[in-house]
């Protein structure tokens, strides 16, 4: 099936590619775009049947803002004030969801360009986690090899699903996704302008003291910068994503998007054994990131291992311990899945079954290989872990060993 073919592209540099237009299968996507961390753009038919597309859009296809206070009125929801600034993105405060949706109502009607309120935007709306029981949408087959939401799900602490709901002109800063994870982003209405930038053109975007841009549209994003320095930046891809279309954002590509009409979208981060070694170097730069910051305290502390490890799951978001607990979690199901398979007993992990399972363990091996000559992961207190990490990979190791007695 090709899933077992090395990566073929570069995650960095070279002319962004064309994004098809087609209907790919599961595997075409794998080998198009996940494999090479390519974007690509889905037609409107992958979200034809989402009940989200029925029941939160009028007939004249703009957002049904009455069905929405029917269903969401009570709940509370994060909104983002579009024109302040807070480091590199916009400050969020909870709202009530029918003050955002009555505001929404005002810009509307005058047109979004006479309110004296500013622009506000929902965000990072966690509905599938409030409203589980809701029939918004199906995430794509495509994309259904999800590690990330798998986890967060088991250990029921967090997911990374999230709704979006903005007026013309809303819009996100310049980043990159967390973790430097995947993402598929999903216009139940409305039209969005994405600037996408490869990994490694957003170096020639940063200024003197190595920070990038709040807004790459800016006429003069860093004044006090030398012309030439920021004549080096290559122009970005513009994509134009219409109603229906589920774009693809590979890991570490930088982007902008802007809302161009009334847009309500559904976003998932995600990540799988496609982009598990490029989030894993990008955990190791965080990681030295850190040191570099507190070094002048190294000498002064006794526990400075723990410590910047402290530190960078409160910037990160996660450390090094528990990446380790994200990819064991991951091997144990798959090689239950593995082994509920040679007992007769298949359940479906995903339409490529046995082989998606195999491919997933050899992808966590070779991470895990990794971290475990990793220097500064060798300085935490592993041994308190529920199992090491030598013999997560020797039971690994035993189990793709026996995929060819497999049937």
């Amino acid at each position: 099936l090709g899933l077992l073919s090395p990566r073929f592209g570069s995650p960095r540099g070279g002319v962004p590619p064309v994004l098809p237009d087609g209907t790919p299968g599961y595997a075409e996507l794998w080998r198009a775009a996940l494999l090479p961390n390519c974007p690509r753009l889905l037609p409107a038919p992958h979200s034809a049947a989402w009940g989200s597309r029925a029941r939160w859009v009028t007939p004249r296809g703009e957002p049904d803002l009455g069905a929405l206070h029917r269903d969401f009125g009570d709940a509370v929801v994060p909104v983002a004030d579009c024109a302040e600034r807070e480091y590199n993105s916009n400050p969020k405060k909870q709202m009530p969801m029918r003050e955002f949706l009555s505001y929404w109502q005002e810009t509307m009607s005058q047109d979004h360009s006479s309110s004296p309120r500013p622009c506000l935007y929902l965000k990072d709306w966690h509905m599938c986690k409030e409203f589980p029981d809701y029939d918004a949408y199906s995430t794509p087959e495509c994309f259904s090899s999800d590690w990330l939401n798998e986890y967060w799900d088991a250990v029921h602490s967090d997911d990374y699903r999230f709704v979006y709901m903005g007026p013309r002109g809303s819009w996100t800063p310049f980043h990159a996704d967390v973790f430097r994870s995947y993402s598929w982003s999903a216009n139940v209405c409305g039209r969005k302008l994405w600037l996408l930038y490869p990994p490694g053109q957003e170096e020639a975007l940063r200024d003197h003291l190595g920070n990038l841009p709040y807004d790459v549209t800016a006429p003069d994003p860093w004044p006090q910068d030398a012309p030439a320095k920021k004549q080096r930046g290559q122009k970005p891809m513009e994509v134009i994503q219409e109603a229906g279309e589920i774009i693809f954002i590979p890991s570490g590509w930088h982007h902008q998007v802007h809302n161009l009409e009334d847009t309500i979208s559904i976003n998932h981060n995600w990540l799988n054994g496609c982009n598990i070694d490029l989030v894993w170097s990008f955990l190791q730069s965080e990681l030295r990131a850190v040191q570099k910051e507190i070094g002048h305290c190294r000498s002064g502390m006794s526990n400075w291992a723990e410590q910047c490890q402290c530190i960078m799951k409160a910037c990160t978001g996660i450390n090094y311990v528990e990446f380790y607990s994200f990819m064991k979690l991951i091997a144990e199901r798959r090689m239950e899945f593995l082994h509920e398979s040679e007992a007769g007993e298949h359940g479906e992990l995903t339409r490529l079954g046995n082989w998606h399972a195999a491919f997933d363990l050899m992808r966590v091996q070779e991470v895990l290989v990794a971290l475990q000559g990793d220097s500064d992961f060798g300085l935490l207190p592993v041994d308190s872990l529920p199992k090491r990490p030598e013999q997560l990979q020797m039971d690994i190791e035993h189990v793709i060993g026996n995929m060819g007695r497999m049937p």
